[in-house]
């Protein structure tokens, strides 16, 4: 049985993801003017945009990752936030890009940025590939969206639900009676 006949629709295909990614690492480079720059990739629903937006930078980059949860197996964040993974690298003084898959409530994000931002770093931005649009809980704005989306609940391209589909190449809506 194939994961795609658990799917809605496609919101945002393979061509779309692509090239939007590209004009987002075309600003991004254009915008810290070929200084080296620490991607931070939230795993795991991040980790096929990181390794595009990577590769569409034409910068020094270099890649670290934090694993933050605050869903589990649920479709609704549980409004606390739990690091599994820490960084590798120290982010003192050094340009940091927190890239992360989708922007929800904001929580995770708020959290992971103030964790971040007492680090010290030189600067810190987000790239989301998905940002929800419907008030967040924390009123954040990432410096560099993909894609404005409805409150649906989507998959692929790394978001999962309990851990499947983030190996679509697309964005789809999940049907409710998957997750209900």
């Amino acid at each position: 049985m194939s994961i795609r006949n658990d799917i809605e629709r496609v919101l945002i295909n393979e061509q779309q993801l692509h090239d939007r990614v590209i004009t987002l690492g075309e600003r991004i480079a254009q915008d810290y003017g070929g200084r080296p720059l620490l991607l931070v990739g939230v795993l795991k629903g991040a980790v096929p945009f990181l390794a595009d937006l990577a590769r569409a930078i034409d910068a020094p980059v270099e890649m670290d990752f934090m694993a933050v949860s605050s869903y589990g197996n649920s479709t609704h964040s549980q409004g606390y936030v739990r690091i599994l993974k820490d960084l590798d690298d120290i982010v003192i003084d050094r340009d940091v890009l927190l890239v992360e898959d989708i922007i929800d409530t904001g929580l995770t994000l708020s959290y992971v940025l103030d964790l971040l931002r007492q680090r010290a770093p030189a600067s810190l931005r987000v790239c989301a590939l998905l940002d929800k649009q419907k008030v967040h809980a924390k009123h954040l704005h990432p410096d560099y969206t993909g894609f404005p989306v409805e409150d649906e609940f989507v998959v692929g391209y790394g978001l999962d639900y309990a851990q499947r589909y983030r190996n679509l190449p697309f964005i789809g809506v999940l049907k409710p009676e998957i997750y209900r």
